[in-house]
């Protein structure tokens, strides 16, 4: 199946959790050996969404509400946390979750409708919190840059994140905005080792790019941060002190990781690609995670699901307060204004002129 997902992350496409049928592709013999597979293709669907604007309660998420433009991300991240939500709509969490995209053509449309509400209170607004703004198709569509022009014009406090270097074409709202103390920006790395890389996140950008993104983005005004996410025990662990140095030296000021989860579908996904690409190593890697997970593949209490416990996250733990330190990425949390929103004049009530 490797070869069949060139390009891709995940090595399978099983059937969805919901479905009442299973389908398993398998080998009848009579398909030649020299027939080169069919390239999968990315297909494209509109969501006509009631709203945009997404709410939660989670008690270890930092933000209550989000917008995300796209549904599936095309960068094909193997570890990818959003992947099972893509059985909700009847495809699974494999291929389809990163070739199957769904986008929001009434996203800005929508937004301006929520924050010209009587009713709506501001408040910071995360964007790409399921899956990522900038993937490839961003390129074409402009689903997350016209949402970017919304809270623009409403003067909308925002943070978002991204693994791409896309995100600098949008410097242009994002700096003035930044500068206004309403904006800012993460930019995930996960690795400097560019075939590690292309492995686990097959369509993001390169290592190099999202570093240039930082830069760009700083040289603009906006203040960023890196996210080193998911640390993956006996992968990319020892690369942490690495990558953090080299986001401090190209601008970034403040930094957060979170230790690889692998809830529902992604715990096979993960284990079927670390077999392929990582076989050298794919049992220590197992078992170094169970041990951040209470021996399990995954723990989902609230408490601990985004770092792990035991004594290799007590590790981790140590190693980044002590890494953030010294290379400056221990500045406090930053605040964006939520004081200067304001409902541009065309959407406020007629009566409101008089």
């Amino acid at each position: 199946m490797a070869e069949a997902a060139k390009g891709r992350g995940a090595r399978s496409n099983a059937t969805g959790r919901y479905e009442r049928h299973v389908q398993d592709v398998f080998d009848d013999g009579w398909t030649s050996e020299d027939v080169e597979p069919a390239q999968l293709r990315t297909q494209l669907t509109p969501e006509y969404a009631r709203t945009i604007i997404a709410r939660n309660t989670s008690p270890d998420i930092g933000f209550d509400r989000s917008i995300n433009p796209y549904k599936g991300c095309e960068h094909g991240c193997i570890y990818c946390y959003a992947r099972p939500s893509h059985a909700w709509m009847g495809l699974s969490p494999g291929l389809d979750f990163e070739s199957r995209i769904f986008f929001k053509p009434e996203g800005a449309r929508l937004l301006e409708q929520e924050l010209a509400n009587p009713r709506y209170r501001c408040k910071r607004i995360h964007i790409g919190g399921n899956t990522d703004p900038y993937q490839p198709v961003e390129r074409d569509l402009n689903a997350t840059r016209a949402i970017l022009e919304v809270l623009e014009r409403f003067s909308h406090p925002f943070s978002i994140i991204t693994k791409s270097v896309l995100i600098a074409r949008d410097a242009d709202i994002l700096g003035p905005m930044g500068r206004r103390g309403l904006a800012s920006a993460f930019v995930s790395i996960t690795t400097l080792d560019r075939g590690l890389a292309r492995a686990m996140e097959p369509r993001a950008s390169t290592p190099a790019k999202r570093l240039e993104a930082i830069r760009r983005l700083t040289d603009a005004g906006v203040p960023v941060g890196v996210g080193f996410a998911p640390v993956i025990p006996g992968l990319n662990d020892h690369e942490m002190e690495a990558v953090l140095e080299a986001a401090s030296k190209a601008g970034a000021t403040s930094a957060m990781y979170v230790t690889l989860r692998l809830p529902l579908e992604i715990k096979d996904l993960f284990r079927e690609w670390l077999s392929d690409a990582r076989p050298d190593r794919a049992a220590r890697v197992m078992s170094l995670i169970r041990q951040t997970r209470g021996g399990r593949d995954y723990d989902p209490d609230w408490s601990q699901r985004m770092k792990g416990t035991g004594p290799i996250a007590d590790l981790l733990a140590m190693r980044f307060k002590a890494a953030i330190k010294r290379y400056g990425l221990d500045a406090p949390r930053y605040q964006l204004d939520e004081t200067q929103f304001k409902v541009p004049p065309e959407f406020r009530p007629q009566l409101e002129l008089f």
